[in-house]
């Protein structure tokens, strides 16, 4: 960072995962530059598939990761950006178009454009976590990043809107602001991880992100530089660790240490050969299994294969073929697996990368890889002012995002942590 630079904005993001809950204080400089400040990490707990199971359970693993967060960057928040992986996530694009009879195109026609899109979503039953503006269209011309000042008999543009279904969003927002925290806006986990893992370019040409968490794998698909599709697989890295438990009869902590440690998504002729040493405390190491390299790698390989058929179905279903159905980004959690990447590129038959954070300055190293691109994420989003056309005075219990507790909420709150 230049010494010369200032931190004009602060930035408090949560990630909210089925294994680990983390918070992210970051500042933006007057330059641009975005700066990690502080960090925490806890087990999440009370979090099933991404969704809030316990919220008291949840409420605490939010407030200690925060709270570590706050110790390191040395100060105390009291607004947050939320991440949400899970909860019914839908995705469409919008069109909508009004005409002008050739006139000069003002403001005031995209206002109204806008509002006319606004006024005829269709939210089928479900909470709008974003709804954006992608580009604009002429006589039915697309393209257009900023048609004031041109003509055009008729102007058009798709509305870009992310749903999610009503009570995981209120259960999210409820356990954050259980935790003494301010919700700016719960946002939708592929959104902010295409920003912090995918190149402009590739969203611009067509790529396809798997985001492996614990739990879930979000399956989105990015063309012309926004996302258009959005499916959720109910599987994720922890499913591989359950078969690991279930088929050698260890206990889960053993299983994760074995995939982590030793595991691979592809095999080697030596494998056979290495028989993996297992120690569980307080028992007798004769009784427990022994386990060759090769079927540890069997187990994770056949569950690895029931996602990646699934991951093959959603892509298809959302089009991703042809010209633009070539580049997969894998990240999450899951894409830290020994050649997860490979054995995945090999099964879908396209180019498949890892893909991890960039864009903060100071990020520690053990929040460097792909299982904290979702986090490193939200600090680009709460940093880019995203444009979003929901209604301002819509309620923040739905997702909205909203102004949080007045002062006489934080006075309530003053006196009951007193006293």
């Amino acid at each position: 960072m230049n010494k010369e630079a200032r931190i004009e904005k602060l930035m408090s993001v949560l990630d909210i995962g089925s294994s680990k809950v983390c918070a992210l204080i970051a500042g933006k400089t007057d330059d641009g530059e975005l700066i990690v400040l502080g960090t925490g990490q806890r087990e999440s707990r009370g979090v099933s598939r991404g969704c809030i199971a316990n919220m008291e359970d949840a409420e605490l693993s939010v407030r200690q990761a925060v709270e570590q967060a706050e110790r390191i960057a040395g100060l105390n928040i009291e607004k947050i950006w939320v991440g949400m992986s899970a909860g019914g996530l839908d995705s469409m694009l919008a069109p909508v178009e009004i005409e002008l009879a050739g006139d000069r195109i003002e403001q005031e026609d995209i206002e109204d454009l806008l509002d006319a899109g606004r006024a005829n979503l269709d939210m089928r039953g479900k909470v709008p976590l974003h709804v954006q503006p992608t580009l604009y269209s002429l006589d039915g011309v697309g393209g257009v990043a900023d048609p004031v000042g041109l003509h055009a008999d008729r102007l058009g543009v798709d509305i870009h809107v992310v749903l999610a279904d009503k009570s995981p969003v209120r259960n999210v927002d409820m356990t954050v602001r259980a935790a003494h925290l301010d919700v700016e806006a719960i946002v939708v986990s592929p959104i902010a991880t295409g920003l912090a893992c995918l190149t402009a370019e590739e969203r611009e040409l067509g790529v396809a992100m798997v985001e492996m968490g614990a739990a879930v794998t979000n399956v989105s698909v990015f063309i012309g530089g926004m996302l258009v599709g959005l499916q959720t697989v109910p599987q994720g890295a922890a499913d591989i660790t359950d078969d690991i438990a279930s088929v050698f009869g260890i206990r889960r902590a053993q299983a994760e240490r074995l995939k982590c440690y030793y595991g691979s998504a592809q095999s080697t002729p030596r494998d056979h050969q290495d028989v993996l040493e297992l120690k569980e405390d307080g028992q007798d190491p004769a009784d427990l299994p022994r386990i060759t390299r090769a079927q540890l790698n069997a187990v994770i390989r056949q569950r690895i294969d029931i996602i990646v058929a699934d991951v093959g179905k959603v892509l298809r279903a959302m089009g991703f073929e042809g010209p633009t159905g070539h580049q997969v980004v894998l990240t999450g959690g899951g894409a830290e697996l020994k050649g997860v990447a490979e054995h995945i590129q090999s099964s879908l038959g396209r180019s498949v990368r890892i893909g991890k954070p960039v864009g903060l300055a100071g990020l520690p190293d053990a929040h460097a890889g792909p299982a904290f691109s979702a986090l490193a994420g939200l600090v680009h989003y709460a940093a880019s002012d995203q444009i979003d056309l929901r209604d301002p005075g819509g309620s923040s219990d739905s997702g909205m995002g909203g102004s949080g507790h007045g002062l006489i909420d934080r006075i309530k709150r003053t006196i009951k942590e007193n006293f």
